[in-house]
This record gives C-alpha cells, structure tokens and sequence, in this order.
C-alpha cells in the first residue's frame, strides 16, 4: 500500500494554505513633511501658487528660474521661506521637482536639467494647450502627452504626473484658506504616486486620487481645455471632484 502525505503548504503546516496578506489601504500614505520640494517655473503662475501652497503647509520649497535673480525676488515676495535658485541649482537640491514651465519650453528645459534630475521623483503638470478664436483645445505631443515626453527625456528619474486641473488664481490668493479639489496623480510605480498623493493632501482642502499610469495622461491633460471653457462662461475657477471614493 503506498502512503501519502499532505503537501506542506507556504507556511510550512501540513494541508494548510498560507494566508493571503490584506490588500493595503489606499489612503495609507507616507509622511512627506520633511522632503524639499522644487518647481521648475516657480516664477509663473501656477508654479508660484503651488511654491505658495506647499510653503504655507510647512513644506520646504525652491523655486526655479532660468534667471538666478528673478527666482530670488519672487521667492522674496512668496515669503514662507521660499527660496529662489536657477532650474540647475532648483533640481539639484529638491527631493521631488514639479514641472510647471510652459508647454513651449517644456522639451528643451528637461533636457538641459537630465543630469540634475537624474534619481529624481519628478511631477509633470504641464498642460499642452492650443488657442484660437473657439478657445482652448488639446494638444497632443508626439510622445502621446507632456508626462510621456517628460519619462522620454528623464529616462533615469521616476516621472508623474498631477496638479493639472488647480487654478492659479486660487492657489496664489493669500485670502483662500482651502482650495477644495481633487489632485489626479498618474505613474508607474505605486510608491512614486502615494508620494505625491500625500504632497497634495498637504494643501488644505485638496486629495490626491490614483488615476493610472502615464499612458492615460493625455486625457488628464486634456482636460483643462474643458475647464477652460467652464471658467470662461461662468467666470469661475473650476476644478473637479471624484466621488464614491
């Protein structure tokens, strides 16, 4: 008679399956209180109110400008501690660098700054938009978005995407308290996008939600083309909201 034997299960324990581990909890961020955050273009409007924003949450920011002294006077004005620096020197010392350039500059100030954002968590919130006498309309970059552009041309730093649909005028307003809107974060790696998920929830009001990775970015994009239009015929500043999460 041949005996059998019960296959030992992962555990180690005869006829025992192992445990399947919980499913980690999506709202379970890290604590980003102590990271330098550096935006390149700090010196226009969306990239001052986002270094006013994270200033006024307690973040350490640097602001970036292909001009060492015009970065220098609009962190003076920002106050908070906000500090000014050319992009090299921006990228160099910040441990996550946002993008906020204009789309026109967008290509050939990413690879200037390959070196110094080399390693790098980098966060693209560059919106490529065209405009004529019907408004706002979508562009679409050869590399299928800016995000996507960014990773091509960043190939050694860990490239995001968010912060597309926040109105300057809002973020930049010292009177506004809370800015109560939803932040969609796109990536490749889920370490990458809670990092900045957690970032966003540091503004007052704000959320960072998971919206897939960067090959859905274009869509992201795109869309502040709409908000543009909603803004323009009710004189707002719209931004979204996700629900049932």
């Amino acid at each position: 008679m041949t005996s059998t034997s019960a296959t030992p299960s992962p555990s180690g324990e005869p006829g025992k399956t192992a445990a399947k581990a919980p499913a980690k909890d999506p709202w379970e961020l890290p604590d980003v209180s102590g990271l330098v955050v550096g935006v390149l273009g700090g010196t226009g409007d969306q990239g001052r109110g986002l270094a006013h924003r994270f200033a006024r949450a307690g973040q350490r920011v640097i602001i970036g400008s292909r001009s060492q002294e015009r970065a220098r006077s609009a962190a003076e004005e920002l106050g908070d501690g906000v500090e000014g620096a050319e992009n090299a020197d921006c990228a160099s010392r910040s441990d996550v660098v946002i993008v906020a350039v204009p789309w026109e500059g967008h290509a050939k100030t990413l690879e200037s700054l390959r070196d110094e954002l080399a390693g790098k968590l980098v966060v693209d919130c560059v919106n490529p938009l065209g405009f004529d006498k019907k408004g706002a309309y979508a562009l679409t970059p050869e590399e299928g978005s800016a995000a996507q552009q960014a990773a091509a041309l960043l190939p050694e730093s860990r490239v995001t995407a968010a912060f597309h649909h926040l109105s300057a005028v809002l973020l930049q307003d010292p009177e506004i308290d809370r800015i109560d809107t939803d932040v969609m974060v796109l990536g490749e790696s889920r370490a990458d996008t809670d990092v900045v998920q957690a970032l966003a929830g540091r503004i007052a009001g704000m959320r960072g939600v998971f919206a897939g990775r960067l090959r859905n970015a274009h869509q992201v994009e795109s869309l502040v083309a709409n908000l543009v239009s909603v803004n323009r015929r009710y004189k707002a500043h719209a931004g979204l909201r996700v629900t049932d999460v």
